[in-house]
């Protein structure tokens, strides 16, 4: 496997894992709420906000969100 495959499996699996703490910490606050239904895109955000701000993985995050259109 070439160095930049590996960068880029290295990046997608960080990524992926990213997307899980974020998914998991958006849980907790839908949880927090008495699972009250209807703000999941709110809880989304709010939980990637908290999961990135002192993560220095959060540029390679919006770069990867970024470029998968989402």
């Amino acid at each position: 496997m070439d160095n930049d495959t590996r960068r880029q499996k290295q990046q997608a699996l960080m990524t992926e894992l990213l997307e899980r703490k974020i998914r998991l910490h958006a849980q907790h606050l839908y949880d927090e709420r008495g699972q009250a239904e209807g703000l999941a895109l709110q809880d989304w955000i709010e939980a990637e906000s908290r999961v990135l701000e002192n993560s220095i993985l959060a540029p390679l995050y919006r770069r990867t969100r970024e470029e998968a259109g989402a």
